[in-house]
């Protein structure tokens, strides 16, 4: 049986995505899930694919899950944010199992930004000298329609404190595009790529264009980080996860989001999905 690409966040938006350009392509994939996700990583993607269980908390989980594993798509999970504890020891049994290469899917503006985990995962990444390719993304458009999907459906609001600052939204599909390719052409092996949409968008200016879309008035409501703490932690959310999406708004907020780049061009040959055709294609989401 020859090796596989491993891929960590398969349920999510992105890995879901690189998993079905990976089948389609006819290369074989293994499904990296928590116990309780098997049946859903198989009914998303079909029976072909081989589900291992793998938890980042769990390293018991680690070997079974490298082994015969040629190329690794990392993502650090939301709610784990000591990486020294979770994530390091993962990548080091990557490593000492044979692993060739690692795509992880980091953050824009990472390198300047110490205090988001991402930026401790690529420098051990690089400490331990394996081939690399990150991903450095701006904002997910499609945590509006996951994460802050009920919000816009039911409030009719996009709370984030995100202030007045821009943001060069990228969609998860071109993402994912890029991350495939990285993955099966070595090109792409100890490359860095920031990744963001053609243009750069405060959030009132996001609330325009989904009250265009979907025809009726959304609202930007541009909380304070305690409010939107406050908020956050009423919908459950733990401490630690809204701290680090507190930082990642703080970036926005202070103009380090705003960054537009023409890496997605120059790798797709075609323009990124823009905002207006996302919230057109989704839709239904928020109706």
């Amino acid at each position: 049986m020859g090796k596989k690409i491993l891929i960590t966040g398969i349920t999510g938006n992105v890995g879901n995505e690189v998993a079905k350009i990976l089948l389609e392509q006819g290369h074989g994939i293994k499904a990296a899930v928590r116990g309780r996700d098997h049946e859903k990583a198989k009914a998303d993607l079909g029976r072909e694919i081989e589900v291992v269980q793998f938890d980042f908390e769990k390293a018991e989980t680690y070997s079974d899950a490298f082994n015969r594993v040629e190329a690794v798509f990392l993502m650090r999970p939301p709610a784990i944010s000591n990486v020294r504890k979770y994530i390091n020891p993962a990548i080091d049994t990557a490593i000492d199992c044979g692993v060739e290469h690692i795509v992880f899917l980091s953050l824009l503006g990472v390198e300047k930004n110490p205090i988001v985990p991402h930026y401790k995962i690529e420098k051990h990444i690089l400490k331990r000298n394996i081939p690399y390719t990150f991903l450095r993304p701006s904002f997910f458009m499609q945590n509006l329609s996951g994460f802050y999907r009920e919000e816009i459906k039911k409030r009719s609001e996009i709370f984030v404190p995100a202030g007045k600052g821009k943001t060069s939204f990228i969609d998860c599909r071109d993402i994912a595009e890029i991350g495939a390719m990285s993955l099966i052409d070595p090109s792409h092996r100890n490359k860095a790529y920031s990744l963001t949409g053609s243009e750069a968008l405060d959030y009132y200016e996001v609330a325009d264009i989904f009250t265009e879309v979907l025809e009726r008035k959304i609202t930007y409501a541009n909380p304070s980080p305690l409010r939107y703490k406050r908020r956050m932690r009423e919908l459950g959310i733990d401490d630690s996860f809204i701290k680090v999406m507190q930082a990642i708004y703080f970036t926005a907020k202070i103009g380090l989001a705003k960054r537009v780049t023409d890496e997605v061009q120059k790798l797709l040959k075609r323009p990124p999905i823009s905002m207006k055709q996302f919230v057109a294609d989704y839709a239904e989401l928020w109706k």
